[in-house]
């Protein structure tokens, strides 16, 4: 079941990220532009509002791209991570100097805006399976580089992480198997390789493949393209032995009945690599 609390991440890990996006937006000279139209000395006060609805995520990133310009830009968190924002809503307030204001702007902006609309896609697919005991969760399918914070908003929309990585979970997929010689090969040899704290997941594409599987333990089966009535008679073959994950292809229109076919856990690769960029803005405020 996905954890009710809040998720976090270090500081140290979103402060290098967002430094190395302000030194590729800075080039080599900063921003000529505020330079050239904006007195040194000009102060300026705007908030960061949402255009369209959707689940925020990013709000420390966009904090820290202020920050790390300029450490007298004065940043007012208003709605948290993982609150869902509707039109209009002011996500956050910032006030000091102009320059460094606009110069933080687009990073902000970008990170808020990408991991917003991960959060965003992850809640719309939590949303239609809340009835059930399902969650939805994510793959390795995500932008080079980022993993570790779309995971995250992953989190903040109401979903769960799968395996960040090749080291933290064997799963064995229909290459494997290919290669291994067979399912329950391919199983006990992942079980005697591994450690008594790494989980094992097998990939079945059919239900003959799933009932072999059961006979050698694996801690998960991935039920890979399969039909809900299909699903269904996984859930009545597995009898609760086994955590049962179903993947592959699952879109909106389709994951409720997923869901409700009595799997543990659906997966999708495209809350983190097709999740649109959600809509949010940053408005000076003129006085």
């Amino acid at each position: 079941m996905t954890s009710t609390h809040r998720p976090d991440l270090p500081q140290l890990m979103i402060d290098e990220a967002v430094r190395a996006a302000l030194l590729e937006d800075w080039g080599r000279a900063g921003d000529i532009t505020s330079q050239a139209t904006l007195p040194a000395a000009a102060r300026a006060s705007a908030v960061i509002a949402a255009r369209k609805p959707g689940v925020l995520a990013g709000a420390g990133f966009a904090e820290s791209a202020f920050r790390l310009t300029d450490a007298s830009l004065q940043f007012e968190p208003i709605m948290r991570d993982g609150d869902r924002l509707s039109p209009g809503d002011v996500v956050a307030r910032i006030e000091g100097p102009a320059r460094a204001l606009l110069s933080a702007e687009r990073v902000a902006l970008n990170f808020l805006g990408h991991l917003s609309g991960i959060a965003t896609a992850t809640s719309s697919f939590a949303d239609l399976i809340a009835h059930t005991k399902a969650d939805i969760v994510c793959t390795r399918k995500t932008t080079p580089g980022l993993r570790a914070f779309e995971k995250y908003a992953v989190k903040c929309g109401g979903g769960a992480n799968h395996r960040f990585g090749l080291d933290d979970a064997i799963l064995i997929k229909d290459n494997h198997i290919a290669v291994a010689g067979g399912v329950v090969p391919a199983i006990e040899a992942a079980k005697a390789f591994a450690g008594h704290l790494v989980k094992i997941e097998v990939e079945v594409d059919t239900l003959d493949q799933l009932k072999e599987a059961l006979t050698a333990g694996p801690d998960v089966v991935m039920l890979d393209n399969m039909q809900p009535d299909q699903l269904a008679q996984a859930v009545e073959i597995a009898g609760g032995k086994v955590l049962l994950e179903a993947s592959g292809g699952i879109e909106l229109d389709t994951v409720r009945a997923v869901a409700e076919s009595g799997v543990d856990l659906i997966s999708s690769g495209w809350i983190t690599h097709s999740a649109p960029v959600l809509d949010l803005g940053l408005d000076i405020e003129i006085a």
